[in-house]
């Protein structure tokens, strides 16, 4: 079986939360649906689950992070094209997000993001598929 990955969001407002990523192209799990949590479908194998703040904190003792003064975690996903990556960025600020930074552009990646109605940060990017296969100095490679 190949490893699946959860990631777990707290949100202040589930419904505003399930509209906004709708508005993006995600669709949610019904099975994993209720009132204080759903799962979000990024890919076969990768989950967001947007839990209510209170749900959220009766799965760890520590605070939760105070989005508009630090970041806890940048979600980072990966897009088909520059313009893909332009285009959820669009997308996303037509449903209330904001772009704390600009797009970076490095020649063979290019990304952007905003941070959604809670404050958590989402990233895209795209990497030139022919600058991936070329072989890298061992120096450029990081461990």
């Amino acid at each position: 079986m190949a490893t699946q990955i959860f990631v777990n969001l707290p949100v202040k407002d589930l419904t505003k939360s399930i509209e906004f990523f709708t508005r993006l192209g995600y669709s949610f799990n019904p099975q994993f649906t209720d009132e204080k949590a759903t799962c979000m479908i990024i890919s076969e194998d990768i989950y967001i689950m947007l839990l209510v703040e209170e749900f959220f904190k009766s799965f760890t003792k520590k605070e939760i992070a105070n989005t508009a003064q630090s970041a806890e975690a940048i979600i980072c996903l990966s897009s088909e094209s520059r313009e893909a990556v332009d285009e959820w960025v669009r997308k996303a600020v037509a449903a209330g997000a904001t772009t704390p930074n600009e797009p970076q552009d490095h020649g063979f990646m290019y990304g952007h993001g905003f941070q959604d109605l809670d404050g958590h940060l989402w990233e895209t990017m795209y990497m030139d598929p022919s600058y991936i296969q070329q072989e890298q100095p061992a120096s450029e490679v990081s461990a």
